[in-house]
Formats: structure tokens, C-alpha cells, sequence
């Protein structure tokens, strides 16, 4: 008997096995613990993409935060809103600013009882208010937000009067203090709402201690599980390096080890410098689907046509001032998520920030050129790159090169019209006087002026 009932057990424990794993739900959790940045946008990437490739029922996204970038916000609160499945948002504690932005983007909103969100305005650097013009940019943003979820139609008093699931003017309270809510906030302060507050405005579904709370009793989950996106080490420096205040250094390296290089003979410490910055600034833009290559090989371009115009076209002319323009095209357009000059559904103030981002390395290099060109031969590190003048205000320049003149030599390199000499087993910097000299050629050395050897081929 007991056999039997044993087997019976086993029996249906083998028929309910598949149903019950058919009916467990997934969670998929994403941290937000840290100030809006660049790190947070690619952690919200990676982590809706993995979401969907393991058929999540819902993400949840843990928030506790005080804020951060408004550009990183944007394209995470443009991602929760267009992201196919329900977004949840769980503020343990924190939902400011940008935070509060975010938040406002989920389709759900559970609070920690001592949790408040709000407090969105966009502030500078130094923590003032910013200009207005920032300042309605994020209340229409924050507003959109809100409508974004709708609402419903309902008779109250024999009128059918329309609720807003999320009041937008709520949530431009949370930006602007001349927006007044009676009984909430007056004109001197934002709107910053506690848990309770926000259950009663219709901000929040409802109030919950834990992850597992929100499950239970509010998504009436019975068996699910818990995953959470778990960002890798690569993660964390793409995340650096997409930072716009990296990315504006990164094109001041850019530009500064370039300009170096020019007027420097020979490939040395400014090319390993500007070719490791474009590196680091390319990668994690191709890598993230901004940069294409196409804008890649556009900037490799530019720096062909501005040798090219250095050593080989005398003077300063298109083929220079084109491959600038195409150096500066190149890191402008792989800030935007254009395809073959396709500027569709690229928001406007993406492009400001684009030029911004780009303008700002380019200002930073210019002044870093300046400054290190006062510097040189003066002291430090870059005290014995240029001639010392003695005390009577004169350079000490050899004159073994002097004694050359008349003698001839082989072309150690091109010179084009610049390039080496070997006389006697040295090497001397040369400039040809006439037609480009060809590697291994005859030629003679005809003068010695301003510290350079001038030579012409032998016939």
C-alpha cells in the first residue's frame, strides 16, 4: 500500500513539474546605485538587451540615486518608454533629479516607506540653478514623461472629466518652484513627494520593503525568479570613456599630439599619444553602434590629406583645410547615432551636445598647444627640446654641418622635399633645392643656411 501511494505521489509530482516551471515568472533586476552617468546608460542597455534575449516577464530597475547627467537620463528614460515589456521601477530611498526623471519613465512605481522622489532641477556645475533655457527644456521633458502613460475619462458629478495617470503638472513641479500644487508646494520650493505623497497623487502603486514584497504582493507572482545584471569590468570602461568630459579630453590629446607631431621631426611621443586617444575615443563609440566605419575611416583621412599637404604640397591649402574638416566631422558624427548621413529621429539638443562635447576638446587643445609651446626650452620636462640661448642672448648651434658643404652624400630617405642625408656614415637632416630625391640617390651638398643642410641631385 505504502508503494503504492508512493508511486501515486511521484506520478503527479512528474505531471505538475513541467506545468509549475511553464508558470515561473522571471524578474529581471537592474542596479541604479550610483549618480546618472555614462556607466548607468550602458548598465540600462545591457541590461533591458539580456532581458529580452532571456524572455524576462518584467525588469525592475533598483533606484538610489540623488541624479546626474541630463543626457544620460534622457536616452534612459527614451529607452524605458519605447522597452516592449513592463518596466518597474523600486526606489529604495533615493529618485532625485535625473533620478526622478527615470523613475517617472517606468510603468510602475514601488517606494520604501522613507523613500521620496523629485527635487529635478537641472543645476550647473557648482551646484546653482541653471539658465532658464535648461531649465525648460527639462520641465517639457519631465512633463512629456508623465503623459507619456496616458490616463482615463470618468464622470464625476454628471461631467466627464479626464485624469492623468501621472499629473504632468506634477512633475514639472518637480522642476520648476513657480509651479504651484495647493496644500503641497507653494512658489518657493520644488516638489519633492515622500512615499505616502506619492501613493496619494497617483506617483506610486504602492509601498514595499523589498524586491521580493513587489513580487508577491503587488505583481501576484507565485513562483518566479530573481536575475540581476551583474556589469563586467569592460562595462565600466566603456562606461568611463563615453564620459563627455573624457570624451573632451581624449579629442584635446587628439589635437595637441597632432599639431606636436607636425612640428617635430620624425614619429615619436605625440603620435603615440594622439593615436592612442583616437583609440580610446572610436572604440567604445564603435563598439556601443554610435561610431560607424565609415567615420572611422574618415578621420584616418583627414590625417593622410594633412601630411600629404605638409610634405608634399608646399604651403598650407585644400588638402589641409579639408582633412581638418574632415578630422572634425569624423569625432562630431560618431557622437550621433546617424547612418550614412541619415539624421532621422536624431534629437536636436543630441546634436548640441555632440558640438558641444567636440568644441570643448578642440578649445582645451588649443589651449594646451599654446601653453606647452610657451613652455618649450624653458624648464621641466621639456627643457631640452628646443636651444638654449647663453647669457649674452645667443644659441649654441654646431658648425660640424658647415664643413659638409661641397661634399656628397647618399639620400638616406626620401626627400620630399625634406628628409636625411648619410655623409661619412652620419645622418643630417636635408632639404632637397630642387626636384624630389629618391632613397639611395647622389647627392651634393650646395649650402648651409638657418642651421640646414640644402642639397641637389647629382646628375
Amino acid at each position: 500500500m505504502k508503494r503504492a501511494f508512493f508511486v501515486y505521489i511521484s506520478l503527479v509530482c512528474l505531471a505538475l513539474g513541467p506545468a509549475t516551471a511553464q508558470n515561473k515568472k522571471l524578474i529581471y533586476k537592474i542596479n541604479i546605485m550610483e549618480d546618472i552617468g555614462s556607466n548607468s546608460w550602458i548598465y540600462l542597455q545591457n541590461g533591458l538587451h539580456e532581458a529580452r534575449q532571456k524572455g524576462a516577464d518584467c525588469v525592475l530597475l533598483h533606484i538610489n540615486t540623488y541624479g546626474g547627467g541630463v543626457k544620460e537620463a534622457d536616452s534612459m528614460r527614451t529607452a524605458i518608454l519605447n522597452f516592449p515589456l513592463p518596466v518597474i521601477a523600486f526606489i529604495d530611498n533615493n529618485a532625485a533629479s535625473a533620478g526622478a526623471l527615470i523613475s517617472i519613465a517606468c510603468d510602475s512605481i514601488y517606494m520604501r516607506r522613507s523613500a521620496t522622489i523629485g527635487a529635478a532641477t537641472v543645476v550647473s556645475m557648482d551646484g546653482a540653478a541653471a539658465p532658464d533655457k535648461y531649465q525648460s527644456y527639462m520641465r517639457a521633458m519631465i512633463r512629456a514623461t508623465a503623459e507619456s502613460h496616458h490616463g482615463d475619462s470618468i464622470v464625476e458629478s454628471g461631467d466627464t472629466v479626464f485624469v492623468w495617470k501621472r499629473d504632468p503638472k506634477l512633475a514639472e513641479a518637480m522642476v520648476d518652484e513657480r509651479v504651484v500644487i495647493p496644500g503641497m508646494v507653494d512658489s518657493t520650493q520644488v516638489l519633492t513627494l515622500t512615499a505616502s505623497e506619492a501613493i496619494k497623487v497617483g506617483y506610486c502603486e504602492g509601498i514595499a520593503e523589498n524586491v521580493d514584497e513587489i513580487a508577491t504582493r503587488y505583481l501576484h507572482y507565485e513562483s518566479y525568479d530573481i536575475e540581476t545584471y551583474n556589469p563586467t569590468t569592460f562595462d565600466r570602461v566603456k562606461g568611463f570613456l563615453t564620459n563627455a568630459f573624457v570624451q573632451s579630453i581624449l579629442i584635446m590629446l587628439i589635437v595637441g599630439g597632432i599639431f606636436f607631431e607636425l612640428n617635430s621631426p620624425g614619429v615619436g611621443f605625440p603620435t603615440a599619444i594622439a593615436l592612442t586617444a583616437a583609440i580610446l575615443y572610436f572604440t567604445p563609440l564603435y563598439l556601443g553602434g554610435y561610431a560607424q566605419s565609415w567615420e572611422i575611416l574618415i578621420f584616418v583621412a583627414g590625417l593622410i590629406l594633412i601630411v600629404f599637404e605638409l610634405f608634399v604640397i608646399p604651403g598650407f591649402g585644400i588638402a589641409g583645410i579639408s582633412g581638418i574638416v574632415l578630422i572634425i566631422s569624423s569625432l562630431l558624427l560618431a557622437l550621433i547615432g546617424n547612418i550614412h548621413f541619415d539624421f532621422e529621429g536624431v534629437p536636436v539638443p543630441k546634436f548640441y551636445r555632440a558640438l558641444l562635447t567636440v568644441f570643448a576638446g578642440l578649445g582645451l587643445g588649443s589651449l594646451v598647444i599654446i601653453y606647452f609651446s610657451s613652455r618649450i626650452g624653458k624648464r621641466g620636462f621639456l627643457k631640452n627640446v628646443a636651444l638654449q640661448a647663453d647669457e649674452e642672448g645667443y644659441i649654441s648651434v654646431s658648425t660640424e654641418p658647415l664643413a659638409l658643404v661641397g661634399k656628397t652624400g647618399i639620400a638616406a630617405t626620401v626627400l620630399r622635399p625634406s628628409g636625411r642625408i648619410e655623409v661619412d656614415d652620419k645622418y643630417y637632416d636635408a632639404v632637397s633645392l630642387g626636384a624630389f630625391i629618391e632613397k639611395g640617390e647622389m647627392v651634393n651638398i650646395v649650402k648651409y643656411e638657418n642651421s640646414q643642410l640644402y642639397v641637389a641631385k647629382l646628375p
